[in-house]
């Protein structure tokens, strides 16, 4: 299993309709989900900063992720919140949200 944290920046005009998006997810987003072995997925926010830590259950990470930048339904989600998002200044090539190094964990 993979833990896997990442960060983002939330345009500060976006705050409330983010949380309303996410309060309302779509099915079939999270299904996708699931189905490309991604579990226990969670996502804060701290002032302009989204947080999102999920855990990776499968065997090939880049096919699955592959599998869901694929799908129509995620695709049209990504469309909806990608613009009311910023990546960080850290970010590398091909990443939208940056992954970050964990440095600590307790099972």
């Amino acid at each position: 299993m993979m833990r896997i944290g990442s960060v983002i920046k939330l345009k500060p005009e976006a705050v409330l309709a983010y949380k309303q998006l996410h309060a309302h997810a779509w099915k079939q987003v999270l299904a996708k989900i699931t189905e490309c072995n991604i579990h226990n997925y969670s996502i804060y926010i701290y002032g302009d900063t989204l947080f999102s830590y999920y855990e990776y259950i499968g065997a090939d990470y880049a096919g699955d992720m592959a599998k869901m930048g694929e799908d129509e339904v995620t695709r049209a989600w990504w469309s909806i919140c990608k613009p009311l998002q910023s990546p960080v200044d850290e970010i590398e090539t091909g990443e939208w949200w940056h992954t970050i190094e964990e440095v600590f964990h307790l099972d």
